[in-house]
């Protein structure tokens, strides 16, 4: 048997499983996804599915739980799209700049009370809560409120929740989680974070 005939011979099996899977799959339902890890990417990934959402004409909300202070290239991009994206920044800046957990609490709690808002709004086809597995580790936001208020969403309603260290309690509640991990960055090599590619 050739290199050829074994390929085409693994790539049919392939398809067979794959086609199996995809007839067992009668299901249609909004989706809990978690982007977690100490590798880069995970709002980057958040923000692929945005594109997605948008690019069928649904509607989506991006609440940044930590971010707040920076100014995005992605939220300035966003804008193009109108009414289909809102973008809020509501957090403060990064937890080790900031350094005070009194206010960093209060301003993530007060994020998570407009993110309620939108995971109870069916108009909202997705909604990305960016870092907000930060403000969670920390217990600026509890888990099982998060959880309380994304079980009782719209059904059609996806849910992208991203940043390290994802609780126990919210990667068993998902239903897709990935985890970046650090191979290599070129800020542990001393090169400065660049623009389009960090900022």
């Amino acid at each position: 048997m050739n290199a050829s005939t074994d390929h085409k011979e693994k790539m049919q099996r392939v398809k067979a499983s794959v086609d199996r899977r995809i007839e067992a799959a009668r299901e249609e339902r909004g989706i809990l996804i978690v982007f977690t890890g100490a590798g880069k990417g995970k709002t980057t990934a958040a923000l692929g599915m945005v594109m997605r959402c948008i690019g069928h004409g649904m509607k989506v909300a991006i609440v940044q739980f930590i971010k707040g202070a920076i100014d995005t290239a992605e939220q300035r991009a966003l804008r193009d799209y109108g009414d289909l994206v809102t973008f809020l920044r509501l957090g403060e800046g990064y937890t080790w700049e900031t350094q005070d957990r009194e206010r960093d609490t209060k301003v993530a709690r007060e994020a998570w009370e407009k993110a309620v808002e939108f995971l109870q709004n069916s108009e909202y086809a997705m909604v990305v809560l960016d870092e907000l597995n930060i403000a969670m580790k920390y217990d600026y936001v509890d888990v099982t409120d998060v959880l309380a208020v994304i079980r009782k969403r719209p059904v059609m309603q996806h849910v992208v929740i991203t940043g390290r260290g994802a609780k126990p309690e919210l990667l068993e509640a998902a239903d897709l989680v990935s985890e970046m991990k650090m191979v290599k960055h070129p800020f542990r090599q001393g090169v400065k974070a660049q623009k389009g590619v960090e900022f």
